[in-house]
């Protein structure tokens, strides 16, 4: 493995490093993207029951927040519960945005060692072309290790730069329709307990009007 790599010549150090970064990233977001720690479940159902039972106390709301990216959008809502309608609508989406850039972070760095990992082979690729003509203007064509060498050269580092690119990038539109879907989720959740307010402001407000009535 090592004589392929040095036979690559110092274009493979950088591919190298793009692979290594790139697995980093990938298993970082797998480990970060879980599904229970964006989404825990059953965690809309549980803030809306303490809403309706009048539970939520700022630490309470705090606790949310801390928990989850879904609970941290979450409870915007929750804190500005008494404020009007459109200006819940608009820091849930305020914080949405937040949250969203941050499931997407490293996800643009994937991408680009997706793109140029192939260019990084394509130079080496170059560079041993380069070698070849130069040893058949030096010395014809009659040395032929030495030209085995320039084109394997050129060989290694074509290979090399695909093997990088093709998972990356496999990796970064899988990671990218997951991102998509999660907040798909958390919008139609956020809908749902911005719905749970109005519902609960409505009531609240014919119970008041009931009892000034009688």
């Amino acid at each position: 493995m090592f004589e392929i790599v040095k036979a690559g010549g110092w274009v493979m150090a950088p591919i190298i490093g793009a692979s290594i970064l790139a697995l980093a990233i990938i298993l970082e977001r797998f480990w970060s993207l879980r599904r229970a720690r964006i989404m825990p479940g059953g965690l809309l159902d549980t803030v809306v029951e303490e809403l309706r039972r009048g539970d939520l106390a700022a630490d309470r709301i705090q606790a949310i927040a801390a928990g989850s990216p879904l609970g941290r959008i979450l409870a915007v809502g929750l804190a500005n519960r008494r404020q009007p309608h459109e200006l819940i609508k608009e820091r849930i989406e305020e914080t949405g945005r937040q949250v969203v850039h941050e499931l997407e972070r490293f996800l643009n760095t994937l991408g680009t060692i997706a793109t140029i990992s192939p260019l990084m082979g394509l130079l080496g690729t170059v560079f041993g072309m380069i070698q070849v003509f130069g040893v058949i203007t030096s010395v014809g064509v009659g040395n032929p290790h030495i030209l085995a060498g320039g084109i394997a050269k050129a060989l290694i580092t074509t290979a090399a730069g695909l093997l990088v690119a093709i998972p990356a990038h496999i990796f970064y539109r899988y990671f990218r329709g997951y991102v998509d879907a999660l907040t798909v989720e958390m919008e139609d959740q956020s809908i749902q307990l911005v719905d749970s307010l109005r519902t609960l402001s409505t009531t609240t407000a014919t119970v008041r009007k009931s009892r000034t009535g009688t």
